[in-house]
């Protein structure tokens, strides 16, 4: 006979223990680098079982995989809060927005590149996408939005500066290249907005900068 009985909904718990295993090993993963570091480890800092932390995340690439989108939706979600304001005064949201790259970027350590590039260069793939994505979009309308007010140069079509910005963040913003340079990634990404940036702002734009 069929049972009419309502599944029990999962454990309200559950959201909560997996949001902290990945702040626990974002916090970990970014400062220290993870290629020593076992999900056991990771388990007992937090007081959490074995059994608990391994249904969340059967493996460590699954829970770097998980950090890894979890900064990038923190990024994502900061950056759109800068361009959302851009109409209104662009040079500020330009400021706003090299503050925030800069304070995102100096989470990131430069042992964990080291062990990124080491352990799991498949995983910058993922990376590389989310970012090209998030340049796009949030990028993309501050220089629309720069253009109208005579802030961004109108010589160079927006589609082509936010190419340019990505060719030259994809060509050193990657840890081989990194290493090779001496970078990290707060002095990567800080030189090459720099750069990009002062080359397509106008004279008006650099007034207020």
């Amino acid at each position: 006979m069929k049972s009419n009985a309502i599944p029990a909904p999962p454990p309200r718990a559950a959201p909560a223990a997996r949001r902290r295993m990945v702040s626990g090993a974002r916090r970990h993963f970014f400062a220290n680098g993870f290629r020593h570091v076992t999900m056991d480890d990771l388990a007992g800092e937090l007081g959490m079982s074995k059994k608990t932390f391994y249904a969340h995340f059967p493996s460590k690439n699954d829970l770097l995989r998980s950090v890894l989108m979890d900064k990038l939706d923190d990024v994502d979600a900061d950056l759109a809060q800068v361009a959302h304001r851009s109409s209104t005064d662009v040079p500020a949201a330009l400021r706003q927005l090299l503050a925030r790259v800069q304070r995102h970027t100096d989470e990131i350590q430069p042992i964990f590149i080291r062990d990124l590039r080491r352990e799991a260069p498949e995983m910058f793939q993922l990376v590389e996408e989310r970012r090209r994505d998030i340049i796009q979009r949030h990028f993309g309308r501050l220089f629309v939005a720069g253009r109208k007010t005579g802030v961004i140069r109108k010589d160079i079509p927006t589609r082509l500066l936010i190419e340019i910005l990505l060719g030259a963040v994809q060509a050193i913003i990657n840890p081989p290249k990194m290493a090779e340079l001496g970078l990290t990634p707060k002095t990567g990404f800080s030189t090459i907005l720099k750069v990009v940036l002062h080359g397509v702002i106008t004279g008006k734009g650099n007034s207020h900068l």
